[in-house]
């Protein structure tokens, strides 16, 4: 048993020391966030490592979901009142947040979002990744323009002090 305990001890003398020599690596560099105002290309598009500028993708909206969907329901957080409110927008309309001067452009929507190299589509017409394309306005200057994820919502986000944005979800026609 003692030979057994001894050797137990060992090992993990041997793991421990291994561990502690590793060499530190420096952290990754951060990622500017997406859907910046004034930041070249499509909101969500990958970046170059040559700083050539993102590949424009392709959005395709499958025929069945332009036939199957008609609006979203888009949460706006009010964080100064700290309230929430939800409001149901056409797709490919504008519209404008009441006692604010905030206005919405909403869109495609994509039930299933999916992204390839050259395109953004829907995988089907289910509802398993939601995303709206939308821009959104105040005072008339764009300060947000990318995509809202309904189950990720933390993804792209509308970044502002007074205001939040959420996708709820997509409304079938």
């Amino acid at each position: 048993m003692k030979k057994f305990t001894l050797l137990v001890a060992v090992l993990m003398m041997v793991a421990f020391s291994g561990a502690g020599c590793k060499k530190q690596q420096p952290p990754p560099p951060k990622m500017p966030p997406q859907g910046a105002p004034g930041q070249p290309g499509m909101p969500g598009a990958p970046h170059s490592e040559t700083g050539a500028p993102p590949v424009e993708k392709k959005i395709v909206v499958p025929d069945d979901v332009k036939a199957g969907w008609k609006a979203v329901k888009i949460e706006v957080e009010f964080k100064e009142k700290k309230s929430k409110k939800t409001f149901t927008v056409p797709l490919n309309s504008e519209f404008k947040v009441p006692d604010t001067d905030i206005t919405l452009k909403v869109g495609n929507f994509l039930p299933h979002f999916s992204m390839a190299a050259d395109q953004i589509t829907s995988g089907s017409n289910n509802p398993e990744n939601p995303a709206a394309q939308v821009e959104v306005f105040q005072g008339g200057k764009e300060i947000f323009h990318g995509w809202l994820f309904s189950k990720f919502p933390a993804v792209h986000p509308l970044t502002h002090d007074k205001y939040g944005m959420a996708l709820l979800e997509g409304v079938k026609k």
